[in-house]
């Protein structure tokens, strides 16, 4: 139902439109993110911090200060019941208007000594307020109340003409309540477990509509692909001339991705594992069968220094090989060669950033896209550079590991290869935890590192000092180590300098003509010196586990074992017990399921770039039981031929190809 039918006032649709809810239908689904239960208790049960809700005659005006530019306190007396008086104090509330003998309920938190901080006041009865209370997503400008009488007055309007979707056959199987009482359930709860009963259909429903969506967009991807035909003899021989031996790992992932190139289904395939692990010499040998099979590919990274880095060693890997390789950024001063030489089909592999799915960019006959760092680029981005080829294979790296749990739903039927073994030779990195921000502590083993001829990485969290943060800086450090670390030179890194300016750097870095260079997190990706093997992290609470784990593998490149120290001046057990983990583990499926446990999956890749679907209730970590039912149901119902399925399945394929989900 339109607002138009539903008549909301127009500060009403203007609320709505702020929070991108189109109609009736959008309303009733923009779910509470947190409900809080509400009791009315005796003010003699009351206990010091108690969340309290009471009603009671105002028995004085309200009066309010200034506190400061953007608090104001405003504080009156009222009755807790029939005598016990209290004294009420509310937040930024200087509009508050109170008459003497008027009854408001209040919910607050009880200080001790009569004293109550409200949270809200209303006029409303005492029963209006107690049970379980659903809190909504906001924006600047809207309170809980207006989200709440929204939600009830379209509630109100549409609850005769709520009509249910989800087949009778799946409903029945899982014990699930109707989609009006799950409407109710979850928006008006009388208890504990209606709440937990329309929750479970609103999971369910969400995860199946996302795997059915999925599996239709795949279609749409994988048909009639032609087979890639390339000469295994050769292929061989070039795995053979390497000057090492492949891993089990990479010999097996290889396998299946050559595999995918054969067959007649469009190669959609992850390829993870550690920094380190040998991940860009499976893709440069599929890259290689892609050029035998006569087809031109391409390898996409989220940085120019990673990219750059990508060229330099697919040039060393194919040198004698005759593939053709050029490369491509927003500050190519040649693009223009480039664009024309690719578009001819004279340039067999091109390597580079976004430009790569740039407009102006065309091949003449694309058969393999390589995207290292995958989760950095959003999903139009792949989907663009993919498209400049009739039916091109796509493999994704990551270095960051993603949990099974994870993995099934961000890239659900995306086949996933993982390699979790490190090639012979590696030794790996031990990880200290120093309560405190300085380097004096560690300062001789530093020096010592630098005696033996070896390189430092110094990470801050900020590039410059910040009024609104108290961490460490680049800059500030770069003033004050240069001197302190001479003779040894000392670099500044960061992402305020130019393309040119951060190449130089790094060569200076790679050549050991810097010993110590200082860095934001421009160095998280794809930095390869393996001579720099120790790292110092300043501030180490304000990263995430995996974005740790990534920057330490910078130091795990070489036959010396690496050394990391994380510094924090936090003291909160949970921050130390976070990072403790990293000490305990070297293993990035560990820490990328720890830090899943703890942060949840959109924190971690980071839900817009990622792709990743945003469930509102499903939590892929704690839901795996009703995220496994729906997928398992998602192939089942494809193959349904009742009516009500067929009816849902269509429904979910119009979606599907409207939002073309990747």
């Amino acid at each position: 139902m339109d607002f138009k039918t539903l008549k909301l006032t127009p500060r009403r649709q203007e609320i709505c439109k702020k929070l991108g809810l189109e109609d009736g239908e959008a309303v009733l689904r923009y779910y509470p993110v947190r409900y809080e239960e509400y009791k009315a208790v005796p003010f003699s049960q009351w206990k010091e911090k108690d969340t309290v809700v009471f009603r009671g005659a105002v028995i004085s005006y309200p009066s309010t200060y200034r506190a400061r530019r953007n608090l104001s306190i405003t504080g009156f007396r009222m009755f807790a019941g029939e005598e016990e008086e209290v004294k009420v104090t509310i937040y930024n509330r200087p509009w508050l208007s109170l008459s003497i003998g008027e009854k408001v309920t209040v919910t607050g938190h009880y200080e001790g000594n009569n004293k109550v901080t409200a949270l809200n006041i209303t006029t409303q009865p005492l029963e209006s307020v107690v049970g379980i209370q659903p809190f909504y997503p906001l924006k600047e400008g809207i309170t809980q109340n207006d989200i709440r009488k929204i939600v009830s007055f379209v509630y109100e309007k549409e609850k005769a003409f709520l009509r249910e979707e989800l087949p009778s056959s799946l409903r029945k199987a899982h014990g699930l309540c109707g989609f009006a009482e799950a409407v109710e359930g979850i928006h008006f709860p009388k208890n504990s477990r209606q709440l937990l009963k329309a929750l479970a259909r609103f999971k369910y429903e969400e995860f199946l509509r996302f795997y059915l969506a999925l599996s239709y967009s795949r279609d749409e991807n994988m048909q009639g692909k032609e087979p890639k035909h390339f000469d295994h003899k050769k292929l061989q021989a070039m795995i053979a001339s390497l000057p090492y031996e492949l891993s089990d790992d990479q010999r097996k992932s290889l396998s299946e991705i050559l595999q995918d190139l054969s067959s007649a289904k469009t190669m959609s395939r992850l390829l993870q594992g550690d920094v380190g692990c040998g991940k860009t010499v499976v893709a440069a040998l599929a890259l290689y069968a892609d050029y035998l099979a006569g087809y031109q590919g391409a390898l996409m990274a989220p940085t120019e220094i990673l990219a750059q880095q990508h060229l330099q060693s697919l040039q060393e890997f194919f040198a004698g090989s005759g593939v053709k390789i050029a490369f491509l950024s927003g500050n190519s001063e040649d693009a223009d060669d480039v664009r024309r030489r690719c578009a001819a089909g004279e340039i067999d592999l091109l390597v580079g950033t976004h430009a790569l799915f740039s407009d102006s960019v065309a091949f003449r006959k694309l058969g393999l896209v390589v995207t290292d760092e995958q989760h950095r680029f959003g999903v139009q981005q792949r989907r663009r550079l993919r498209e400049k080829g009739k039916d091109a294979d796509v493999l994704l790296m990551s270095a960051t590991p993603i949990p099974r749990t994870l993995a099934s739903v961000l890239y659900g039927d995306m086949e996933v290869s993982s390699i979790v073994t490190m090639p012979p030779g590696r030794k790996g990195c031990d990880t200290k935890l120093l309560k405190g921000n300085s380097i004096r502590p560690i300062l001789p083993e530093l020096l010592q590192a630098l005696q033996e001829g070896r390189q430092i990485y110094m990470i801050a969290a900020l590039i410059e000092q910040s009024d609104g943060l108290k961490a460490k800086d680049a800059q500030t450090l770069y003033g004050s180590l240069k001197e302190r670390l001479a003779p040894y030179e000392v670099g500044l890194l960061h992402g305020r300098l130019d393309a040119e300016e951060k190449q130089e750097i790094m060569r200076h870095f790679a050549a050991n003509e810097i010993q110590v260079l200082i860095s934001t997190t421009v160095v998280e990706v794809g930095v390869n010196v393996p001579n720099a093997t120790v790292m110092v992290v300043y501030d180490a609470d304000r990263f995430g586990l995996s974005q740790l784990h990534q920057l330490r593998g910078r130091i795990q490149r070489s036959s010396y074992k690496g050394q990391c120290y994380l510094l924090t001046e936090k003291r909160d057990p949970d921050t130390l017990a976070r990072l403790q983990v990293l000490c305990r583990t070297n293993n990035g499926f560990e820490v990328a399921e720890e830090d899943l446990r703890q942060r949840g999956p959109g924190d971690i890749l980071g839900t817009r770039q990622s792709g990743l679907p945003s469930f509102v209730l499903g939590n892929p970590v704690s839901d795996t039981r009703i995220m496994q039912a729906a997928k398992e149901d998602a192939g089942n119902l494809r193959t349904s031929s009742l009516p009500e399925d067929l009816d849902y399945c269509a429904s979910i394929r119009r979606f599907a190809l409207q939002n073309r989900l990747e």
